[in-house]
């Protein structure tokens, strides 16, 4: 059973959250932003992952900490579910098109943390959160689960469409990636094991 169940409670945010890395993209989120938990249900649907989150932060001095301490838990969710890392395929990339928007999503689960994101937001927030936060998100989420990570928009305008072809694009590309192989012998490394 690939799965996890955790809880990150600080002075700023309290999160319950557990994955299924398994599942069939059921989801049930409450964040208390609105837009946030619509780009993580799409996470779930288009990754096949179950994911229950409930959160609660200062929404009252703004979104980024609830935002951030999600990706920090949803990382070490994932890094804990998929334990040895044995027989993953390891490698997933998608390329995804939302309307007008393109966007390329590529995944390394190597165990070394990094994120590349060329992706440009032109207005300051989506609903109550702010455009800079699917940034800061995905480098949670990276430095957290061991994900080497690029984002690469190649079209776009409309934000909403650019935000949602980011989230789909990385839920495909986690499942590609997650996905176990038969002929994988171990994990996919000459290395014999996939850690920094």
């Amino acid at each position: 059973m690939r799965n996890a169940s955790l809880e990150r409670r600080t002075l700023e945010t309290q999160i319950r959250l557990s994955l299924d890395l398994d599942g069939q993209g059921k989801s049930t989120i409450h964040t208390g932003i609105g837009f946030f938990d619509h780009m993580l249900t799409h996470i779930a649907k288009h990754g096949f992952f179950n994911l229950q989150v409930e959160a609660e932060g200062d929404l009252e001095v703004d979104c980024h900490h609830t935002v951030e301490d999600v990706g920090i838990t949803l990382g070490k969710a994932i890094k804990q579910a998929l334990g040895s890392k044995e027989g993953i395929r390891r490698y997933g990339q998608w390329l995804l098109p939302m309307d007008e928007a393109l966007v390329l999503c590529a995944v390394d689960i190597s165990g070394r943390p990094y994120l590349g994101f060329d992706v440009t937001f032109t207005q300051q927030s989506l609903g109550q959160m702010d455009t800079e936060l699917v940034e800061e998100f995905f480098r949670a989420v990276s430095e957290n689960a061991g994900l080497t990570l690029h984002f690469h928009q190649i079209s776009g305008k409309n934000n909403h469409h650019i935000a949602e072809a980011v989230f789909k694009a990385f839920g495909k590309a986690m499942d590609q990636a997650t996905g176990l192989d038969s002929r994988v012998e171990g994990v996919l490394s000459t290395k014999g094991m996939l850690e920094g």
